[in-house]
């Protein structure tokens, strides 16, 4: 098991959840880093149960949530203004 102290994961997890929800409107950044902050969230949490760790997992679904539901609503959109 990795040292809590010396593991920068769940830190990069919480600020990469929060970045994946500031970028949410820009698909290729909200994606990236809200994917990178489940991965990292989940490792983190799982190998030290870092409460940092399940809340960057948290806003990096949240993130990329909202950048799916945001994109699939301007297709839907679009497909029904061509209607």
């Amino acid at each position: 098991m990795e040292d809590k102290k010396k593991s920068g994961m769940p830190v990069a997890a919480l600020a990469l959840g929060i970045i994946s929800i500031l970028t949410h409107w820009f698909w290729y950044m909200g994606l990236t880093t809200g994917i990178l902050a489940i991965i990292f969230g989940a490792r983190s949490a799982k190998r030290m149960g870092s409460k940092l760790g399940k809340a960057g997992l948290i806003l990096g679904i949240i993130g990329t949530s909202l950048c799916v539901f945001i994109y699939i609503s301007l297709v839907l959109i679009l497909l029904l203004a061509n209607l």
